[in-house]
């Protein structure tokens, strides 16, 4: 399942909880925030591996680039060779080369900036999905211990305040 879906689906949660009368605390299902955050931690290994495919298609595009570039090259050598014969060809033949090899070097350059791009834009979103869903747990961690030390700080001041009745 979508990381985003999951999340979406804890805050719909604590969001249908009731709240405690005369405070700001609710009353969460912690079972059913616990089996999401199961199915988060679950889902976690899937978006890593998104990013690990999407890093792998960005090495396949470079290397995919550099024999583009090769076979550029070879090409500009064997044209270069074949027109050996006269200097003034062979001159020009050199810069068609050098003209060659610098557009697929530039093409590579280009190839590698945008999958470079394309996976630091991936993998940030990724981050900040796992920084997002780190606050809501962190959150809901907090607000569920504050809950349960109210509860007990309630449940140890009762005999106290039944006590001094008497």
């Amino acid at each position: 399942m979508d990381i985003q879906h999951l999340l979406g689906r804890l805050e719909a949660v604590l969001l249908e909880s009731r709240k405690v009368p005369g405070t700001r605390l609710k009353l969460v299902d912690t079972e059913r925030c616990f089996q999401l955050i199961d199915q988060m931690v679950l889902a976690i290994p899937e978006e890593i591996k998104k990013a690990q495919r999407m890093a792998q298609e960005h090495d396949r595009i470079i290397a995919q680039a550099k024999e583009e570039a090769e076979r550029i090259k070879e090409i500009a050598r064997d044209e270069a060779v074949r027109l050996a014969d006269d200097t003034a060809i062979t001159q020009i033949a050199q810069n068609r080369a050098a003209a060659m090899e610098e557009r697929a070097r530039r093409e590579v350059e280009r190839l590698r900036n945008e999958a470079d791009a394309y996976a630091i834009d991936t993998l940030q979103r990724f981050k900040d999905e796992l920084s997002h869903t780190l606050g809501v747990v962190t959150n809901g961690l907090s607000q569920l211990e504050a809950d349960r030390a109210g509860r007990l700080g309630l449940n140890s001041t009762l005999p106290d305040t039944l006590d001094s009745g008497n």
